[in-house]
């Protein structure tokens, strides 16, 4: 007889979406049902916490669905009442335009939708081009993974579709330019509210507000530089749905995505499934397409995501276009970046050709090396950002070049000396709370870089 699996998945109505739902997951065999789940498209929010969130608002049902093959898979479900309510609920689309579509029909129909829309969200998908065409939208994309088959989409959210498809991407351009050129956008159509809402219920949330359970883990409110890591891959699929500027692209292998800015001047590098102690992600700027790096910054797997999130924003926002190549970095640049940390009152201290900024609990800092400073070498780091209990061995790490911009580098410092982030708990009764030291394998600060080019 098969031995019973020891997990549990505890499913329950997703605490702020209305129709979304979570799935709260234990047992030391939990990792299972984690791999069944993903393989359905739920989204990881957390450590053991997903969230099923879509854009045609039948998540109950998808639910329930998983919910049967977990059990038949010989994992223990428990479907909360409120969910299961939900669940049972009859109901149908106001206005519906496909009003001779049965209840099951109309179902399939907005499957479908949700497999165009997650195709689009993965980067399977990609969008050429985007056009309003009376109330709805229409787009033209080529699928990267079915022989460059190129498609026409029609609609929005449940009710996207695809009328026409293409054998190459540029006979779809050109039948859609023919058909649309007054009204043509490069690029994906911006976000619909449904979708806004979809991508924010996947993001990080306490789970324990979809239930009363002890042993589930909670969260506290922490310096930024303490804070989870949260979920990489979610940070960078929201930054590329935000940023349609930026054209997502992976490598051969699938275990890199590039995300090139419109003028292939700045270009960003996520390794997946890289080991928090290593470099994850890169972030460089160039004068033009063929030159030589401006600058660059490198961060670890295990970088706080708010500390990420900032990075990005001010990549994307900015583009660092406030230091020229060759330009010296003086005082009077170290002194602007660095004004933060001393209104925190980060302890300053010089040591030979090395200046360090520490946090009042000695918990994190700021090294700048005014040797490596000087140096032509993109390879060494002017900057190291680190939290921890060792500065040379911290819990997660960013460098940055010598000419890497003063506004980046003083946002970035002054959401290390007073912004705040969430930190999970161990669940009560565990002993002792998750410490910044424990919480990720300490990294190595490796001024080395990274693959983008």
């Amino acid at each position: 007889m098969t031995s019973p699996i020891d997990a549990h998945v505890r499913f329950d109505t997703h605490p702020t979406h209305p129709t979304a739902v979570a799935a709260v997951l234990t047992g030391t065999q939990a990792h299972i049902a984690l791999t069944a789940l993903e393989a359905a498209d739920w989204s990881v929010t957390a450590t053991n916490i997903l969230v099923l969130a879509r854009i045609d608002h039948e998540e109950p049902y998808w639910a329930n669905e998983t919910a049967n093959h977990l059990l038949a898979e010989g994992i223990t479900v428990e479907i909360t009442p409120r969910l299961q309510e939900a669940i049972d609920e009859e109901w149908t689309w106001a206005s519906y335009p496909m009003p001779w579509c049965s209840r099951s029909e109309v179902r399939e129909v907005s499957n479908q939708a949700q497999k165009i829309h997650d195709d689009i969200r993965h980067g399977h998908l990609l969008i050429h081009a985007h056009a309003h065409d009376a109330h709805t939208t229409v787009a033209v994309g080529t699928y990267l993974h079915r022989r460059g088959k190129s498609v026409y989409l029609h609609g929005e959210d449940h009710l996207r579709q695809v009328p026409d498809t293409f054998d190459s991407p540029a006979e779809a351009l050109t039948a859609f330019e023919k058909a649309h050129a007054s009204t043509m956008r490069p690029g994906p159509a911006p976000l619909t509210d449904t979708e806004r809402a979809a991508a924010a219920a996947r993001s990080l949330f306490d789970g324990t507000t979809t239930g009363t359970e002890p042993s589930r883990p909670s969260l506290e409110t922490v310096p930024v530089y303490l804070a989870d890591p949260g979920d990489h891959e979610t940070l960078l699929s929201s930054f590329l749905d935000s940023n349609p500027e930026f054209e997502k692209r992976r490598n051969w292998s699938d275990e890199t995505t590039y995300a090139i800015h419109e003028s292939q001047t700045l270009r960003i590098e996520h390794i997946h499934n890289m080991d928090v102690r290593e470099i994850a992600w890169t972030m460089a700027a160039y004068e033009t397409p063929v030159s030589d790096r401006m600058w660059h910054l490198t961060a670890t797997g295990s970088t706080p995501a708010p500390v990420l999130q900032k990075l990005l924003n001010h990549f994307a926002d900015d583009g660092g276009w406030d230091t020229a190549v060759g330009a010296p970095v003086d005082e009077k640049m170290i002194t602007k970046a660095t004004q933060p940390l001393s209104d925190a009152d980060w302890k300053h201290t010089v040591d030979g050709v090395r200046m360090r900024w520490t946090s009042p609990a000695g918990d994190a800092g700021v090294l700048f090396d005014a040797f490596h400073a000087q140096q032509r070498s993109q390879t060494m780091a002017t900057w190291t950002i680190w939290a921890g209990s060792n500065p040379d061995r911290p819990t997660w790490a960013v460098t940055a070049s010598p000419h890497a911009p003063s506004s980046l580098l003083a946002d970035l410092f002054e959401t290390l000396a007073h912004e705040t982030g969430l930190r999970r708990l161990k669940a009560p009764g565990s002993g002792h709370r998750t410490s910044p030291a424990s919480s990720y394998p300490a990294v190595t600060v490796n001024a080395a870089v990274s693959r983008t080019r």
